[in-house]
């Protein structure tokens, strides 16, 4: 019976996260006392007193969700004893972490550097995403694969069935209105500031890129699967080429937890704020176990 630890993503934030691990315990108002002095600006108020507005920025965001996560696994000590991990998107640096492939403040420290390249990326081209529910994965693929002159492509194959494209806002709107036409049971766009995981992400690869092949990273205490493959990865140098191919490349969940339930994955434990990878997983294998810790 093995267990699975998996992180969220962007989007899982809320006002609060992360207030009772701060005042629970001596070692987590450590790490995120850490956290206020490595990022120049108290994350920690607007974590905890903050409003949504506040943690709807992405500078914001995305370390507070890191925080969170990983100050959770480290506070469960002992008990923190996964036998493989995987994240979903930005949670995938919240699992390498603490699966021990890197250093508390060099996650961070990538972390808040990615979500702030992504920032200047968005700004460059305007850009969306939109999810599609009820078709089948290739039918969205043919349909993004047959727009010209706009980009759009799939980036989050999230579970069976619930797939979110990524692009221009053309391209999007252009693929929304041939997906419905397909059958789409929705085409929704999302409340997002960019085309994630797609080719417009470029910039921010790039300017990632030396940030993260200078980053020390040795192999996690237990596979880690990244997303680019869908694959359990303990490889140093494997590691740092996927993180590096994320930001362009489509988060394949869909596939990670096939491959973890093949590899004898029973429960899956999210640590970190939310619960929609719980849910995810369950409509990827609805035998499986699920739990949640915030």
């Amino acid at each position: 019976m093995k267990k699975a630890y998996i992180f969220p993503g962007q989007g899982a934030q809320f006002v609060g996260m992360g207030k009772a691990l701060y005042a629970g315990s001596p070692r987590c108002k450590e790490l995120f006392e850490q956290a206020n002095a490595l990022l120049g600006f108290r994350i920690t108020d607007l974590m905890f007193e903050g409003t949504d507005e506040d943690l709807r920025q992405t500078r914001v965001t995305q370390p507070a969700i890191f925080l969170h996560s990983v100050v959770l696994a480290q506070s469960l000590g002992e008990a923190f004893a996964p036998d493989m991990a995987a994240g979903h998107s930005l949670g995938e640096f919240s699992a390498l972490v603490a699966a021990g492939a890197m250093r508390f403040e060099d996650g961070l420290t990538l972390v808040s550097q990615r979500a702030q390249a992504m920032q200047k990326a968005c700004e460059q081209v305007p850009s969306t995403m939109a999810a599609i529910l009820g078709l089948a994965d290739e039918v969205v693929e043919e349909v993004c694969a047959g727009i010209a002159g706009e980009v759009v492509v799939a980036a989050n194959y999230n579970c069976p069935g619930q797939l979110v494209i990524s692009g221009t806002h053309r391209g999007v709107e252009l693929a929304c209105e041939r997906l419905t036409a397909a059958g789409a049971r929705r085409a929704l766009k999302l409340n997002v500031g960019g085309a994630f995981h797609s080719p417009l992400m470029r910039p921010a690869k790039e300017q990632l890129e030396a940030a993260i092949a200078a980053t020390p990273i040795v192999a996690p205490r237990c596979p880690v699967s990244q997303h680019v493959e869908a694959q359990p990865q303990t490889d140093p140098a494997a590691i740092k080429r996927n993180l590096i191919a994320q930001l362009t490349a489509p988060v394949r969940w869909t596939q990670i937890v096939q491959n973890m339930v093949a590899d004898g994955a029973a429960t899956f434990i999210e640590l970190g704020p939310g619960s929609v990878l719980q849910g995810l997983v369950k409509k990827v294998h609805k035998e499986a176990a699920v739990e949640g810790m915030q």
